[in-house]
């Protein structure tokens, strides 16, 4: 039995707006409580509560939304019934939140720097150093490069994994007694996801911070995370001490979880793709490219800017229809930079970059209608890739608009069969982005993708924000159109296990140079540089931890 708990939640229910008077239940009836300075973790697919859950422990709902009933008590203060000024200092001051997407999180017009001093000032953290030390400090602790380069960013001048460890750093500013970490590691490759978590180790055994982490990545939870709640459709399922849920399950929907947790299988792959042709659908040679030389336009945002992106040397690579090329790399290695150009997002290259035979360069804006229907990419962060303003419905449809001319009520049926294909329906149809769970609105952006009958895609981090089971899912159906259609995939990722899973040959990047270009089974079982053996041994070592705290005191 817990004593003194200092999180204490009963009978939580938090709803969303579904309609003319009609609302969902997203957290049902949920209690449990936590002591001081211990971890929980939560877990569960994508739409189960877990997110709304974790921004109810700082009495914050999404638009739409609203808590019912219930009360939250830390250290003994109901905080759902703090007035504004009482709130605003325990937001920050007493608990702070890692969330899931740090683009959507930061404000894009200030600097890093100016994110980290307004809190260290409003906060009074300097403790004798200038805010701007702090600061540097705190990039510093991060193990962030150059943190006097970091701190006069903005946030679109840094890659994804770069701006993860930012929202952590902002998070840590006053030290909170209570952090929530949705999801803090989706954007991190496993030797930075080694490095975050350790700090946050050591940060918790210093200072006692209370931990909520919520992921997908159960591997994340079992190595850091002494109690696990499990969740499903709003409720909790199993709740008890993680060893002993991960290890013996009580309910058949926990066991496919820990089933469905992905795990690096260091054989060749079976069989090639049946489908896959010699010829190559792209063809890159020779690629340079360093930023400053080129310009990015609408989707500026999304990709590295020219101060803080790696520059490309001598990038040779080749794709055909029908078969994958996993490329895998640090944060800031240039993975996404490498999509971009082929994406047509940002130009400027050296070198040769050959779709189909012909010159693939310039912006996509130059380029056709029907090539840029046949190159197709999915983006990192979905949230800022899916337009605010737009429902679901317009989202996928416009796509099928403006390629193949559909008409309204055709639309809605393909539609309707994308999103079936991903296991999501038409209920999705009116609501926008913002009304979906961060794995639901990756899924819309894959369906927008595919809605295209796209040649060429481009996945960039596609699986990041869902959980295991959908996870295996999605990759289930992206294999299954690759095999229907003969798309070619470039498919990045930090996710070892998923690019070994998915890929006929796999290019390690780092510091914008190839490392090593194999297919699959060589790299993973022979690999020619130390890097590449640096990124396996990485994630050996971070499941060899997880293992080993599952296994802890289990008789």
């Amino acid at each position: 039995m817990i004593q003194s708990p200092h999180l204490e939640v009963h009978n939580l229910k938090l709803v969303y707006k579904t309609g003319p008077g009609t609302e969902l239940a997203a957290v049902d009836d949920v209690s449990f409580s936590i002591g001081k300075g211990e971890t929980l973790g939560i877990v569960g697919e994508s739409g189960c509560g877990k997110s709304s859950l974790a921004r109810a422990f700082l009495a914050y709902t999404r638009p739409g939304a609203r808590i019912a009933d219930g009360t939250i008590l830390v250290s003994g203060t109901d905080i759902l019934k703090l007035d504004n000024s009482d709130l605003l200092k325990f937001r920050g001051g007493r608990a702070a939140m890692v969330p899931q997407n740090p683009l959507s999180s930061l404000t894009p017009h200030r600097t890093i720097g100016q994110h980290l001093t307004e809190l260290i000032r409003q906060h009074k953290m300097a403790g004798g150093l200038s805010a701007k030390d702090k600061a540097l400090e705190l990039l510093a602790g991060m193990e962030l490069p150059n943190p006097a380069a970091i701190f006069d960013r903005y946030p679109h001048q840094l890659s994804g994994g770069q701006r993860q460890r930012v929202v952590i750093a902002a998070a840590l500013v006053a030290e909170p007694e209570l952090i929530i970490l949705d999801e803090p590691t989706t954007a991190l490759d496993k030797t930075v996801e080694t490095q975050v978590l350790d700090l946050v180790s050591r940060l918790q055994k210093r200072t006692r911070t209370t931990l909520i982490y919520v992921s997908h990545d159960l591997n994340v939870v079992a190595r850091m995370c002494e109690r696990v709640l499990v969740m499903q459709k709003g409720k909790v399922l199993e709740d008890g001490p993680t060893q002993e849920v991960f290890n013996n399950p009580k309910t058949d929907y926990a066991r496919s979880l820990i089933a469905a947790i992905p795990k690096l299988k260091t054989d060749a792959r079976p069989e090639p793709l049946k489908l896959a042709s010699e010829a190559p659908v792209l063809n890159v040679r020779n690629l340079d490219f360093t930023y400053g030389n080129g310009r990015s336009r609408v989707l500026r945002r999304l990709l590295p800017s020219p101060v803080a992106a790696p520059t490309l040397s001598d990038i040779t690579l080749s794709i055909s229809a029908g078969s994958t090329l996993g490329v895998v790399g640090e944060s800031g290695s240039g993975k996404s930079t490498l999509a971009g150009l082929v994406a047509g997002l940002v130009d400027g290259n050296g070198g040769k970059i050959i779709f189909d035979g012909k010159p693939l360069s310039g912006l996509a804006t130059s380029r056709s209608r029907d090539l840029r229907r046949r190159v197709q990419m999915i983006f990192q962060d979905p949230i800022s890739s899916l337009n605010p303003q737009h429902s679901v419905e317009q989202i996928i449809g416009r796509p099928l608009q403006i390629f193949f001319g559909m008409t309204r009520a055709a639309c809605r049926d393909r539609i309707i069969e994308l999103l079936e294909e991903l296991d999501l329906d038409a209920t999705c149809l009116a609501r926008s982005p913002r009304q979906l769970s961060g794995g639901q609105q990756q899924r819309i952006a894959i369906a927008r993708a595919f809605a295209c009958k796209p040649d060429l895609v481009l996945c960039d981090e596609v699986t990041s924000a869902l959980d295991v089971t959908v996870q295996a899912q999605v990759l289930k159906l992206m294999k299954r159109l690759q095999r229907e259609h003969n798309t070619a995939y470039l498919f990045i990722s930090h996710d070892l296990p998923v690019v070994a899973d998915m890929s006929d040959q796999i290019l390690v990047l780092e510091k914008g140079q190839v490392r090593d270009y194999a297919d699959t089974g060589t790299i993973l079982t022979n690999p020619n540089s130390s890097y590449t053996r640096k990124l396996l041994d990485a994630f050996s070592t971070a499941s060899a931890h997880a293992a080993q705290r599952t296994r802890k005191h289990v008789s």
